[in-house]
């Protein structure tokens, strides 16, 4: 086994499974892109005739053959390999031979690792969004299904003026509209290709071509001067965990005020029995644990963001090993989104309102009452307001 930047030197076990960390793990879900990003720069190579046509085809039809591998389970990333592109590029080389040893001229693990990452970030901004619109399709269904229920509108916890399902759906979609419409825009800033870039500083002498793996990666633009790619470690990653935090707390205000209207007290709505669990001491009980995680989701999705922009906050210009760290939260925040997303897709599907169960308090229809004194008697509004109030004066 020998990594990308071994050069013949020992290496302390304890040192390597430090700064490996936990990339043997993570890397697995950048197999595809690293192919894809390798792929590109191999016929780039080609195309500059810095490498044969006969090599640039083994190397392609190799990496190929090791992407099907790799879903078919025929191996995995170790602690040995270190990370994804070790990996790939070992177990090419014992492969092809000579011809795996001449892919990473013109890139370093660098923008090796940044360029599949923008394109598993392009990706999962993308997915995430399409959830997010399964998501609104369950809400829609619901607001028919229901919509004509009255409910109470709140203002500090108190009954304060009229509402409905359908408002109260109508709130929260398009809450996740403008979270649909954010994850789109971020891939604006993912969309960036930082492949030939290097360390950080080109490669000198080779005459590379990069507006072609732009071009053949689908990015919209070629990440210039190289120094910038870089500086843009972190805020691609930010900016979409950003867009997943804003929409992970309107999915815990959601589950927030399902778990009061599930309360005995309330008791608005109804859960299907398949969404509810158990007390290992109380058999009667039906819990909305996953309410309850929805409504906790939302913490770990913040600290995401927070850990993912600390990061990067004061670091200089140029590479730091500290950027390795950005994938965990990264990570952990997308699928954190997926399955909450999903699974309160699916809850909303068995989500019942009981209008039997709501009662309107008197007092609610009190603006509209104020409001009637100012259409129908022409008595200004502060005036109205005093005499509505006064019957509900203790």
């Amino acid at each position: 086994m020998s990594r990308l930047w071994e050069k013949g030197l020992p290496l302390d076990e304890r040192v390597l499974r430090y700064t490996a960390g936990e990339d043997h793990r993570l890397d697995a879900r950048l197999v595809s892109y690293d192919v894809q990003g390798s792929i590109a720069h191999a016929e780039m190579l080609a195309s500059q005739e810095l490498i044969s046509g006969d090599d640039c085809r083994a190397i392609c039809d190799g990496l190929r053959a090791l992407e099907q591998s790799f879903v078919d389970g025929d191996w995995q990333i170790s602690l040995e390999d270190e990370d994804v592109h070790t990996a790939l590029e070992s177990r090419l080389t014992a492969d092809i031979g000579d011809a795996g040893g001449r892919l990473h001229l013109g890139r370093s693990r660098n923008d090796q690792v940044l360029t599949a990452l923008r394109l598993y970030l392009r990706d999962a901004a993308l997915d995430l969004a399409g959830r997010v619109g399964g998501l609104r399709s369950s809400i829609a269904t619901l607001a028919g299904r229901q919509g004509d229920v009255e409910l109470p509108g709140y203002t500090h916890m108190q009954h304060a003026m009229p509402s409905s399902v359908n408002l109260w759906c109508g709130g929260f979609d398009e809450g996740f509209a403008d979270a649909e419409a954010g994850l789109q825009a971020v891939h604006k800033r993912i969309n960036k290709n930082p492949l030939g870039s290097a360390a950080g500083y080109g490669t000198p002498g080779l005459p590379l071509d990069r507006e072609l793996t732009t071009q053949k990666l689908g990015f919209d633009g070629t990440q210039e001067p190289v120094t910038a790619a870089q500086l843009s470690r972190g805020k691609a990653e930010s900016a979409l965990l950003f867009e997943i935090a804003l929409m992970m707390q309107d999915l815990s205000r959601m589950a927030s005020d399902l778990l009061l209207f599930y309360t005995q007290e309330f008791a608005y709505v109804s859960l299907a029995p398949q969404v509810t669990t158990g007390s290992s001491i109380m058999p009667q009980k039906r819990n909305p644990d996953v309410l309850e995680l929805l409504r906790a989701a939302a913490a770990t999705a913040h600290a995401c963001l927070d850990e993912t922009m600390m990061i990067t906050a004061k670091l200089p210009s140029g590479y730091h090993r500290d950027l390795q760290r950005l994938k965990s939260p990264v990570f952990r925040s997308i699928d954190l989104a997926i399955e909450s997303v999903d699974i309160m897709a699916y809850l909303l599907e068995g989500l019942e309102f009981l209008p039997d169960n709501i009662e309107l308090d008197e007092g609610i229809f009190a603006t509209a009452e104020a409001y009637r004194l100012v259409t129908e008697e022409d008595m200004p509004f502060r005036d109205a307001y005093r005499k509505v109030a006064k019957r509900y004066a203790k």
